[in-house]
């Protein structure tokens, strides 16, 4: 079978190399005549003009970027979308959790479904949508899916709109408290999947999202955990307390992706985590050849 795929390869002549892929650099689609195909023409395969295993293609990791995925996007005149994003999950995220940790008393989350629609929702989504032109997957993936969790969560709390939480609560309070445990507990398992993606990221970064996945996870086993009239209130009152936390990292990281030079008289650190590839990067900068002769000589 490999002799008739070598000579399969042979007939189709010197136009076809191996280390193309299969993807002739001759373009014989065109009938009557052969072209040469440019690293710009897509009629072969797509990602053939990509070295996606390039070291020069990768971009350090950077709070402010939402892109821990280091792959540098292509050439653009798009601004950076993941400010706008964060900031809009900081400000219902932060509302909310307010509300949850009971601050004045406030016993219902009614003022937030109107934030959930206009900011952490529509304002989200369009920012993760702008994410994924500009080539960032993971911004695209986090800004659009919370963008959707804002929505779901106001369309749930909608007061006689959709009629889900009476409609639930009708049957009875304990199988309302059970179906929001269990979609808080679904977007716990989602933001852990996330998580996993910052660890080569920066530790503003991590932080917004392990605070963001303790919420979660605290709110759902307070929904979950309920006497049959109400939610288990020390859980929601910690969810609330990692939600405030998760907030400010939010507004932490949207502060690093837009204070430059042009508006700002300092840069945001971020505290890059030693094992990424800008912490190797700082590492390998550093001169210890000094203190390494202080110890030969000890």
């Amino acid at each position: 079978m490999a002799t008739a795929l070598e000579d399969n390869n042979a007939a189709r002549g010197p136009s076809y190399e191996k280390d193309t892929n299969g993807t002739s650099t001759l373009d014989h689609a065109n009938v009557g005549r052969t072209k040469q195909r440019t690293p710009y023409d897509y009629g072969g395969n797509p990602l053939a003009h990509i070295a996606t295993n390039n070291s020069d293609m990768r971009l350090a990791a950077f709070g402010g970027d939402l892109q821990p995925g280091l792959y540098k996007p292509p050439n653009r005149k798009f601004a950076n979308p993941a400010p706008l994003g964060l900031s809009a999950f900081a400000l219902t995220t932060f509302v909310l959790s307010l509300i949850n940790v009971n601050t004045r008393g406030i016993g219902h989350p009614n003022i937030v479904v109107a934030l959930a629609y206009g900011y952490g929702g529509l304002v989200q989504l369009l920012a993760g949508m702008w994410e994924m032109a500009v080539g960032n997957t993971f911004g695209a993936t986090a800004l659009s899916s919370y963008g959707g969790f804002w929505i779901s969560f106001a369309i749930i709390l909608t007061p006689g709109g959709f009629a889900i939480e009476s409609g639930l609560a009708a049957i009875s309070e304990a199988t309302f408290f059970n179906s929001f445990g269990l979609y808080l507990m679904g977007w716990f398992i989602f933001t852990f999947l996330l998580l996993m993606c910052t660890l080569r990221s920066t530790v503003a970064f991590f932080f917004l999202f392990f605070t963001l996945d303790m919420a979660f996870l605290l709110l759902g086993i307070g929904y979950l955990q309920h006497d049959g009239v109400a939610p288990q209130s020390g859980c929601i009152v910690a969810g609330g307390a990692f939600g405030l936390l998760a907030a400010f990292a939010a507004w932490y990281n949207a502060l690093a992706g837009i204070a430059d030079s042009t508006n700002s008289f300092f840069v945001i650190p971020v505290a890059h985590f030693p094992w990424s590839d800008k912490g190797r990067e700082r590492r390998e900068q550093v001169d210890n050849s000094v203190a390494r002769d202080g110890a030969h000589e000890a």
